[in-house]
């Protein structure tokens, strides 16, 4: 009998000995509560507690978790109904507030998130929901993390993951998109039609330009040959002038001589003329070549006394 209470005394004070032992793992908090009041906080590590005085409250997660915010309907500002859910990154920075200050805690923060993504969603029309997205992370973000500070919880971030409007809002939008594209094709076709007469008609103009500056210098090059054989032509003129003046008979006969032969030149090259018509008066043509022979050979007797006087 003796041996009996021996072994149950043992069992009772091992048993005693190991409810006041605990050991905390890391990224865990446990409170303490004395006859159900809470006293401390134990933090990760052995601790000891006083048997039959104190006791393990409330065993809190200190890690950041994620709680996932169910799919809910909201009505945007336009009077659009979209289907939108999230996610919320939270982590415990106090055990004693989240365990005492909420009954359950990601109840709470997941229902409290619901009620201000409505709140923000439907104060914003369609098409900002759907591009401001980063916006309402952080307008939500500041209303979620003041009202969960005094439950001793930082709200990290929160992140809608899905907006879905309804099909008919969706397939709407698909069809203006496309429009919006085809627009942007026929504008930019358009603009590239548009550079490529302007180029075409920028190389015509040079083009152009270049054609009369052209022919501004040939019609330049054309007047001077003419300005100089005029020059020529009143030079020969002039020295026939002179040679009449000194009664140089042989000059009148060369100057009408040549006139003579480039008009005879003329009719004989004509493509036109078949048939070359003689002078009648082939003699008078004959008597100016010859004084034309007698004036180079007096020009040639001259070139002498004029070479010696030099």
């Amino acid at each position: 009998m003796s041996l009996i209470v021996s072994v149950a005394f043992l069992v009772l004070a091992l048993s005693i000995v190991l409810g006041a032992i605990k050991i905390v793992p890391q990224g865990r908090e446990y409170t303490v509560e004395r006859f159900g009041r809470y006293t401390r906080t134990l933090k990760p590590g052995i601790s000891f507690l006083t048997p039959f005085v104190e006791g393990v409250g409330r065993r809190i997660n200190m890690m950041e978790q994620v709680l996932d915010v169910p799919r809910q309907e909201v009505i945007t500002k336009d009077n659009v109904m979209v289907q939108v859910d999230a996610i919320v990154f939270i982590q415990v920075m106090d055990a004693a507030q989240a365990a005492y200050r909420v009954t359950n805690l990601d109840y709470a923060i997941t229902q409290l998130t619901m009620t201000n993504l409505r709140t923000v969603v439907g104060n914003l029309e369609l098409d900002e929901v759907l591009s401001q997205r980063d916006q309402i992370n952080t307008r939500l973000l500041d209303v979620i993390d003041q009202a969960t500070s005094p439950w001793g919880v930082k709200v990290a971030r929160i992140e809608i993951k899905d907006l879905q409007p309804p099909p008919d809002i969706t397939n709407a939008m698909a069809r203006q998109m496309k429009a919006e594209r085809e627009r942007r094709a026929v504008i930019t076709e358009a603009d590239g039609e548009k550079q490529a007469a302007i180029a075409r008609a920028e190389g015509s103009k040079q083009s152009a330009i270049l054609e009369a500056e052209g022919r501004k210098e040939a019609a330049f090059r054309d007047a001077e040959a003419r300005e100089r054989s005029a020059q020529a032509e009143a030079k020969a003129t002039e020295v026939v002038s002179e040679a009449i003046a000194k009664g140089d008979v042989n000059a009148v006969n060369y100057f009408i001589a040549q006139k003579y032969v480039e008009a005879f030149g003329k009719l004989a090259e004509s493509p036109q003329q078949r048939t070359v018509i003689v002078p009648a008066d082939l003699a008078s043509l004959v008597g100016s070549i010859a004084g034309v022979g007698e004036l180079v050979k007096a020009a040639s007797d001259e070139a002498p006394r004029i070479a010696k006087k030099s």
